[in-house]
């Protein structure tokens, strides 16, 4: 423990809850909701850790093409988890952050999402960003759209353009890149997860699925990341 070199940002790809149900015959539905009690249990271990920021693939814009059955489990366990993450996050000091594009929720979880993120927002200690409908794809295409709308009302000029620039558009304004990105169950692909963000971010896969992610798999993600040399491009 003591050698660890501990990322001040990880963001974790949560893959493998319909697999964990079905490798038991369980409904996929038990998957995710073993999902969540895995993601509170590393929101506590990151915390320990002195990780400074947290984010989360929990949604994507592709899963709406899921079945109506999974979709509808899904919502309810998002209403009943936004708010069991206030005392979650509370608890640890924890401020939590929504990134993607709400606009699609019932008003109902839009309300939820909200309160959540109020209930939490003077908190002082890690960061915890919940990727919910998001896509990195979108999350872009939404940003250049406000750029050419703020070029044409004359805020920015094509001078003004640089990287910096267009990160101060992305959902992720406010968070810092991540250090490690995580990907559980084995699986070799982003999935359209913090396209812009994850330049330079070390990767870490593990077989693991992700209701079994634990303690232990987080301290070998770490220790991986520890004995790796970043050189963001460089030599």
């Amino acid at each position: 423990m003591e050698n660890l070199v501990i990322p001040k940002s990880i963001a974790i790809i949560l893959d493998g809850n319909g697999r964990w149900a079905e490798r038991r015959n369980l409904p996929r539905a038990m998957g995710h909701k073993a999902g969540c009690e895995a993601l509170e249990k590393t929101v506590e271990d990151c915390v320990r850790l002195g990780v400074e920021c947290l984010t989360v693939y929990a949604f994507s814009t592709e899963n709406w093409k899921r079945s109506a059955v999974e979709v509808s489990a899904l919502m309810k366990l998002l209403r009943f988890y936004m708010v069991k993450l206030i005392d979650v996050a509370n608890k640890n000091n924890v401020k939590a952050v929504m990134i993607g594009d709400e606009s699609r929720f019932d008003p109902d979880i839009r309300k939820g999402i909200q309160k959540l993120v109020d209930a939490t927002s003077k908190n002082t200690g890690m960061t915890f960003a919940f990727a919910i409908n998001y896509g990195g794809r979108d999350e872009i295409k939404r940003a250049i759209e406000h750029i050419v709308d703020d070029a044409a009302a004359g805020v920015i000029s094509k001078e003004n353009i640089n990287e910096e620039l267009i990160s101060s558009y992305l959902d992720t304004k406010n968070l810092p890149d991540p250090d490690l990105l995580i990907r559980t169950s084995g699986e070799l692909r982003v999935s359209n997860f913090l396209l812009w963000q994850i330049a330079y971010s070390e990767f870490y896969i593990t077989d693991t699925l992700w209701p079994d992610f634990d303690k232990d798999e987080l301290l070998k993600a770490v220790e991986s990341y520890s004995k790796r040399q970043r050189r963001f491009g460089g030599r």
